[in-house]
């Protein structure tokens, strides 16, 4: 015979199948949740904090945090976009610069300068409700770096996760003849310091005057010391042109490649009255040569004898070095050439050229 169920019996069953279908809502909400939450980066004025939501796009998001737009804010990525988990959505109301790397195809990687140094780290909102209670949602991981950009320190906290990302998030791409200190493949760590140097390469053409040389011949017929100008001289005129390298826009080094004689220089020519004390001499420009022959302290010159020996002095310092005339040249508006360690007597190799007084 079939019992039929009391009244307090057939309540308490009705409240045990509430229970469990509240249970099962519940289970089915949170489950839900967990699977279309995401993690993102919101950076608000040049400030990062992370943020969970459940936000579908950007301007979702922005809702959701309260952010309204005036017409001349920057959203980047646009409002329309999707949001997707790890992503990172920029908000520029203050003129902040959004370099390129934050556009959507390289969403993530974010530079802030003037964060306050290495103990700055992410805000994280307050997210507690029935869902989150107790439970971390973590921090994105963030590094405080000095970057040294033209020569300008920059403090910058980054979530880049190397030197590359890190120069491509603050607009950077450094080309083949740039410097990068460490190598862009490093990874970033905290107090890391990263700089960047920017290099070109240039060939630059300037006119360069070339003095006249004096050639000098000694008399009996004058007085000791006297001299008569027989040619007046007249300065020449040379095209040179210098490969030229420049660090962060200012010269660094330069390298004479070619020089060309647009016109040549007219010597001075003049007699002077013989002296007990040399038989010549030549005022002009002296320059040096790698592949002299022989060896030691040795000389080109454009017509002295072979074997001549003659004393060079450096009029801007007063050094001298005796060499030995076995080459001919230089041509072109200089008087010598030196063997380079003839010209390391009187001038540093870098000089290139230097004034200097022969006598023989």
């Amino acid at each position: 015979m079939r019992v039929r169920p009391s009244r307090v019996r057939r309540l308490r069953i009705r409240k045990a199948i509430g229970n469990a279908a509240l249970a099962g809502a519940v289970l089915a909400v949170g489950v839900t949740y967990l699977a279309f939450e995401k993690h993102v980066t919101l950076v608000v004025d040049g400030q990062p904090q992370a943020v969970r939501t459940l936000s579908a796009s950007v301007g979702d998001l922005l809702d959701s945090s309260g952010i309204v737009l005036d017409e001349d804010d920057v959203v980047v990525p646009p409002e329309a976009t999707p949001l997707a988990d790890g992503m990172t959505v920029v908000v520029d109301s203050n003129g902040f610069t959004v370099s390129a790397a934050m556009a959507p195809q390289d969403v993530g990687a974010w530079v802030m300068e003037g964060a306050g140094g290495p103990s700055a780290k992410l805000t994280i909102p307050s997210t507690e409700n029935w869902f989150s209670a107790g439970v971390s949602i973590g921090t994105s991981r963030t590094v405080a770096v000095t970057v040294v950009v033209l020569g300008k320190d920059h403090e910058v906290v980054t979530n880049a996760g190397t030197v590359r990302e890190l120069l491509s998030a603050m607009g950077i791409e450094p080309d083949g003849d740039d410097r990068v200190r460490p190598s862009p493949r490093t990874p970033l760590r905290d107090g890391m310091d990263v700089a960047y140097s920017q290099v070109e390469v240039r060939l630059r053409t300037a006119r360069v005057p070339v003095p006249f040389t004096t050639h000098t011949v000694y008399s009996d017929e004058l007085r000791p010391g006297e001299v008569r100008i027989t040619q007046p001289g007249r300065d020449g005129m040379m095209l040179e042109t210098s490969r030229v390298r420049i660090v962060d826009g200012k010269v660094a080094h330069r390298v004479v490649v070619a020089r060309r004689v647009l016109t040549a220089a007219v010597p001075q020519r003049r007699v002077v009255g013989r002296s007990t004390t040399s038989h010549g001499t030549q005022v002009g420009e002296a320059s040096y040569y790698t592949f002299a022959p022989g060896s030691g302290l040795t000389a080109a010159h454009p017509w002295l004898p072979f074997g001549t020996v003659v004393r060079v002095t450096n009029l801007a310092n007063g050094r001298t070095v005796t060499v030995t005339i076995n080459d001919r040249g230089p041509f072109g508006g200089r008087i010598i050439d030196l063997s380079e360690q003839a010209f390391a007597r009187i001038a540093p190799l870098s000089a290139g050229v230097c004034q200097v007084r022969l006598a023989w």
